[in-house]
């Protein structure tokens, strides 16, 4: 007997459309995360990037619990002195809604050159419409 070892090559991705309406952010991110890793397939090794693509649609509609509006914070620096910016979440989601979902997958995926290809996979749009309509995503419930 031989065992079976599955590779990128070898397995079928399918697209998965999930509707963010009215989704908490967190909930809704380690959901994609683990659709784009692989890992709701029984052939899952971590080691190879078996996911799927996921396109996600009313991504401006979430809705976070708590404070996280005015109180969660997202940094970035230009590596110059005194050159730290922050954001709140609230203005985020005012100016670029889909990158709050994109930051919050983007940090649950592996830190190396296949989560940079798994992120790829991650298709987000703020409305109703998406251009994939001919990969025939499947909606997905969550």
């Amino acid at each position: 007997m031989k065992t079976f070892m599955a590779n990128a090559d070898l397995v079928e991705r399918k697209w998965h459309l999930i509707d963010a309406n009215d989704l908490v952010l967190g909930r809704l991110a380690t959901k994609l995360a683990m659709i784009l890793r692989g890992k709701d397939k029984a052939i899952y090794r971590p080691d190879a990037d078996l996911g799927d693509y996921v396109v996600v649609i009313n991504a401006e509609k979430i809705r976070v619990t708590g404070n996280k509006l005015k109180d969660k914070m997202y940094y970035r620096h230009s590596g110059r002195p005194g050159g730290l910016k922050e954001t709140a979440l609230e203005k985020l989601l005012a100016t670029h809604p889909t990158r709050a979902i994109e930051f919050a997958v983007k940090g649950m995926l592996p830190k190396n050159s296949m989560g940079r290809a798994m992120i790829k996979k991650l298709k987000i749009y703020a409305g109703n419409e998406h251009p994939h309509t001919a990969q025939q995503p499947q909606p997905v419930e969550l």
